[in-house]
């Protein structure tokens, strides 16, 4: 759900994930012709998922709130993947080319050592930039 800051032209977009309220985060913010998508892992449901499924969840989940802010993964200048485990690094990197194969973003993939679930695998934000 999209809401316009009029004081400062900035258009929130909301997942209606339950920690937007709790951590005092937006999904995505759009600024002007910047695109800001907040680190997204993925969605309650994936407990049980490998790190490749886990890595689609989650672009699934940015894909919708760049739609959502008027923009496209063809928009996309920069992605940072944060990783749980290194050694999930080539499942994580075959989803993320299959999503941004054609557009080649700058990219930045970093091991952490926990994330905010514990049986989260991998976290992606993503950059984009409009016309």
């Amino acid at each position: 759900m999209a809401k316009t800051d009029q004081a400062s032209k900035h258009v929130r977009i909301s997942s209606g994930g339950a920690y937007e309220s709790i951590f005092g985060y937006s999904r995505a913010v759009r600024a002007g012709n910047d695109v800001h998508v907040s680190g997204t892992c993925a969605p309650q449901g994936h407990e049980k998922s490998d790190a490749y499924s886990q890595t689609r969840a989650a672009l699934a989940i940015i894909e919708k709130a760049l739609a959502e802010a008027g923009a496209s993964t063809a928009d996309v200048v920069r992605t940072v993947v944060y990783l749980r485990d290194i050694n999930d690094a080539e499942d994580v990197a075959r989803a993320h080319l299959e999503t941004f194969d054609k557009v080649r973003p700058a990219s930045t993939l970093v091991q952490v050592t926990s994330m905010l679930r514990p049986w989260q695998k991998v976290e992606i934000e993503a950059y984009a930039k409009t016309s």
